[in-house]
């Protein structure tokens, strides 16, 4: 067989390893995707023309982009999209899973296209400009996945230059500057600066098989450590008054409240470096001993408090296809996840017991107190994006709270 001159050219060729050195054979490369490792992808810009760095990670999501760019829990990060068509269904105002937009860029395989969907209210690229969310594009993510994930944590900047011309060495060591994710108590940047109601429904598009709870009206207070909106939903979808209070409220506030049930909520960053703020109202919370319910950063927060340790992942877990396994009932959840920390199961105290893991790598994904009516997940129920099979545990939560409520009378 007579083989082929033809010289791979953009967007395959377009990867340099730290070792080489070679500049972009096309003018429209306009982009750069560099890794702390010092290797670096050359790509078309989209989105917001500014310069970015945060910690790379990757999510195999194949719908909801939109709600997976404005959950709070990437705060500080670029995500890399697995799935090539990014953007193609625009964007709309109710997909919007946090007020604040706090990511710090985007990597996928294909420039977005215009979009073609019926919800759409604006065009993925003219959304994210308006949110300054830089994009680069062109990028074979495949690679890209397969290089962060030799690393147990990597660091990226995505830089913008009109002509294509670049300063590597500049480049590296600014992004050198860059902190790691570990130490980082990202929650305060995003969480609530005042306390209020929450009221809002689950949207229509999104069905549950249990029905509003409609004979009693729980009392909720959360604690916003990144809270996503569809949580929330959830929670007045149990004909709950929700009130969501800062992360640096004080167990005064939360009293005044008088709440039924207490729930800890996802949140970004590394959640040792939170415990340690929140030390304090945590433990307060938990003398209280009402029903408290933790997701994500909230369930890592519950077992760190009492005495366990958390550990940062290879890469952690994000998609909306993960695998969990209930050990209360046998059955198998296929869940959505997004979490970059684990519990180190070695350290969990003997009050625990251990309900759910993951079937990836045996990770827990869910505990609950021998004795107290806490209980936690690592994962997301409340999909947005994602499967709704593991919405069950808001009902779990509102029967606790009628148990612990019949038991006060």
């Amino acid at each position: 067989m007579k083989k082929s001159n033809q010289k791979k050219v953009f967007p395959d060729d377009c990867y340099v390893p730290f070792n080489l050195n070679r500049t972009p054979e096309k003018s429209f490369l306009d982009c750069i995707l560099l890794l702390s490792d010092g290797s670096y992808f050359y790509g078309t810009s989209f989105g917001s023309k500014k310069r970015s760095s945060g910690e790379i990670c990757f999510n195999t999501s194949l719908t909801g982009y939109q709600e997976i760019i404005t959950d709070p829990s990437y705060t500080g990060q670029i995500i890399t999209f697995t799935f090539p068509h990014i953007g193609n269904i625009g964007s709309n105002n109710s997909d919007n899973e946090g007020k604040t937009l706090s990511v710090a860029g985007i990597v996928v395989r294909q420039l977005p296209t215009k979009p073609s969907n019926w919800r759409s209210e604006q065009s993925f690229n003219d959304w994210l400009i308006f949110n300054k969310i830089p994009g680069i594009s062109g990028i074979d993510t495949r690679l890209l996945t397969k290089t962060i994930r030799k690393y147990k944590s990597c660091n990226a900047m995505i830089c913008y230059d009109e002509n294509g011309k670049f300063d590597l060495n500049e480049l590296k060591a600014e992004l050198k500057k860059h902190p790691k994710m570990d130490g980082l108590n990202l929650s305060s940047s995003i969480t609530t600066n005042y306390q209020y109601q929450f009221n809002e429904y689950p949207h229509e598009l999104i069905s549950t098989k249990f029905s509003i709870n409609n004979n009693f009206k729980p009392k909720i207070a959360v604690i916003d450590f990144g809270v996503k909106q569809n949580i929330l939903r959830h929670l007045v979808n149990l004909n709950a008054e929700v009130i969501v209070l800062p992360e640096n409220t004080n167990i005064e506030n939360i009293c005044n409240f008088k709440p039924d049930g207490i729930f800890l909520s996802n949140g970004p960053g590394d959640p040792a470096a939170t415990e340690k703020k929140c030390r304090k109202i945590l433990k307060s919370i938990f003398k209280l001993n009402i029903p408290v319910f933790g997701i994500c950063i909230g369930h890592q927060l519950i077992g760190l408090s009492f005495g366990a340790k958390t550990i940062k992942m290879s890469q952690g877990h994000r998609g909306a296809n993960h695998p969990v396994k209930n050990l209360l009932n046998d059955k198998v959840e296929i869940t959505s996840q997004n979490h970059g920390y684990e519990i180190d199961i070695q350290s969990l105290p003997k009050c625990f017991e251990v309900t759910h893991i993951s079937l990836f790598d045996k990770s827990i994904e869910g505990l609950k107190h021998k004795s107290l009516p806490i209980f936690s997940v690592q994962y997301h129920p409340e999909a947005s994006p994602g499967p709704t099979e593991s919405s069950y545990l808001f009902n779990h939560f509102l029967k606790l709270i009628k148990v612990s409520n019949n038991a006060k009378t």
